[in-house]
């Protein structure tokens, strides 16, 4: 007997038709996302150019914003992800009385990006070598907000000569993480996926598309793209080390310091009821703790103002600067004085 021979399948052109119509569709919306997110980008920054200008730091540019006259110099240093434009209602008062510096850290705003592990001891490093390239001399009162108090106290630690005072703005604590509430673990793992979501979707004009972008075009073009976007959720994810690093400085000395607060009736809008007050409550012990940093330290409440108080009550952070700039010029010889 003869083997019957077996039919070929039988073949869908249907099919391969809808598959290749839905992979030219898919590529399509990727690229005019692309051509959205980089056309918008554009008209944000040419809209809205930035201030200040770029430094070349060891073969990267950075971005630094200084105004005013006079010394110490003051240095802004923004809290986790934020650009310089956090500054902004409190640069031009400082600027009044004496030169103050705003900046975007490697990466953020705009800053080139750097290969280098995005912890609190490289950007103090990072910091040193860019006031050093854009001829901004010591000696310095150093401002830092939230993770940026990480970054000014490592700043101290390394370069302890230049620093005349320091203001923490509601800044981070480094044993934090292990004295909030266990519950608050599982809302940061959210946040995580929330930021990475961010980087991964920012190159196809996604986040800008759905309003995740700042509203405030100033903001929004020193933010919304995706070298922000990456850079914050590296220096999240270096959190634990910079905590790490910050808590092995130990304490100031006698550098003056002043410990801003944020308001305990205004706790953070993210969290749920049942975790804001136990946070808070830590919070605070922690901001108390700071203050005794120095021998020279004291801390205030900014009345009615949440955690970023150099937008809530700028007055308060400005009032600050201006205490420790007055008390280092009493006690600087005259060259600081300019």
């Amino acid at each position: 007997m003869h083997k019957a021979a077996s039919s070929p399948a039988p073949s869908h052109p249907w099919l391969r038709r809808i598959v290749r119509g839905l992979l030219a569709f898919i590529l399509a919306l990727v690229a005019v996302g692309i051509l959205y997110q980089n056309i918008a980008a554009t008209r944000d920054r040419r809209q809205n150019p930035m201030a200040g200008r770029m430094v070349d730091v060891g073969g990267s540019r950075m971005h630094i914003d200084c105004t005013g006259e006079g010394g110490p110099a003051v240095v802004l240093e923004s809290g986790l992800g934020d650009s310089y434009v956090s500054w902004r209602k409190v640069q031009p008062q400082i600027a009044k009385f004496t030169r103050v510096c705003s900046y975007d850290r490697a990466g953020l705003g705009y800053s080139d990006s750097s290969s280098r592990p995005r912890t609190s001891k490289v950007i103090a490093e990072e910091l040193h070598g860019l006031l050093q390239a854009a001829g901004i001399v010591p000696p310095y009162v150093l401002v830092g907000h939230s993770m940026g108090g990480y970054d000014v106290r490592l700043y101290a630690s390394l370069f302890r000569n230049e620093v005349a005072g320091m203001v923490l703005v509601d800044a981070s604590h480094p044993e934090q993480e292990n004295r909030f509430p266990p519950e608050l673990k599982h809302m940061e793992g959210t946040w995580h996926r929330e930021a990475e979501f961010l980087e991964y979707t920012m190159p196809f004009g996604i986040p800008r598309l759905f309003g995740f972008c700042d509203n405030d075009p100033v903001q929004r073009a020193a933010e919304c793209d995706w070298h922000a976007a990456r850079e914050g959720v590296e220096e999240m994810k270096a959190f634990p080390e910079s905590a790490s690093q910050t808590a092995a400085t130990g304490v100031l000395g006698d550098i003056p310091l002043i410990v801003l607060s944020h308001d305990p009736n205004k706790p953070s809008a993210d969290l749920p009821a049942d975790l804001a007050k136990p946070t808070n409550d830590a919070w605070e012990k922690m901001q108390e703790e700071l203050a005794h940093l120095s021998t020279h330290g004291t801390q205030m409440i900014a009345k009615n103002s949440s955690h970023y108080i150099q937008i809530d009550r700028p007055d308060v952070v400005i009032d600050a600067v201006r205490a420790l700039v007055e008390q280092s010029r009493q006690t600087q010889p005259a060259p600081f004085r300019m």
